[in-house]
């Protein structure tokens, strides 16, 4: 299968999970399942933040809802695309183009400048150096860091780094945001400021997100909020 038909147009539903279990091997060589049959229908523009006890499943469903892992068991669709029996080049290539991540480290490219960490999807995806960097300037301008282009990471502040990783998983245009604890490491108000940033770029970039939190003051302000308990989503009444 090419690239291309792993890549799918506008019209689809943008992430389903559907009856998603995953084991692990403990160390006592027991089975250990941390999913056990997830269910999500994620709509255009929607967010959906899921919350719950520490080592309840919450990170390792988002790296299988991203095709960063595969399921034991279940199916997850991309766009259109159902990432189940897919090669793992075929994955890549789904995740590059619809999928955008961004984690409670930054995980920028430390001997880079902004514009270069948040260009590097842009020319994975095949473009050329002078598009990607059009494309990345346009995103941090829309972040706030039109000043900080040239900066490295040991020459931002935490909230500027975050705001970079914010710019880099959107410079493919993705369908999907997933963000797991994208404020933990920042205080109260750089984390409320780029809660504002998220919310604003969903509403201008028609994004939907998945957010993993234990902030539920940015849990509030989702669509829906879900609890993982006992390996399953299960609906929270909030407020």
């Amino acid at each position: 299968m090419g690239k291309s038909s792993v890549v799918t147009g506008v019209g689809h539903i943008p992430l389903e999970a559907r009856r998603v279990h995953k084991s692990f091997q403990g160390g006592d060589g027991r089975e250990l399942e941390v999913l056990t049959g997830v269910d999500l229908r994620l709509a255009r523009n929607e967010t959906v933040a899921v919350i719950g006890a520490s080592g309840a499943g919450k990170s390792t469903l988002l790296h299988i809802l991203g095709g960063l892992d595969r399921p034991t068991e279940g199916e997850v669709s991309v766009g259109g695309a159902l990432l189940t029996g897919l090669a793992d080049e075929e994955i890549a290539t789904v995740r590059n183009r619809r999928i955008g991540f961004v984690f409670q480290f930054h995980h920028l490219l430390r001997e880079f400048t902004a514009i270069e960490n948040v260009m590097m999807p842009a020319l994975i995806a095949g473009l050329d150096e002078y598009e990607a960097r059009g494309k990345a300037e346009l995103i941090l301008a829309d972040v706030g860091l039109s000043e900080r282009l040239r900066h490295k990471p040991s020459e931002l502040s935490g909230g500027e780094q975050q705001r970079v990783a914010v710019a880099r998983s959107l410079v493919n245009d993705p369908m999907v945001l997933l963000a797991d604890e994208p404020s933990g490491n920042l205080d109260a108000y750089t984390s409320t400021a780029l809660h504002d940033l998220l919310f604003d770029l969903q509403e201008s970039v028609n994004l939907s997100i998945v957010v993993v939190t234990h902030n539920l003051d940015l849990a509030k302000r989702a669509d829906r909020v879900l609890v993982m308990e006992e390996g399953r989503l299960q609906p929270d009444a909030m407020g």
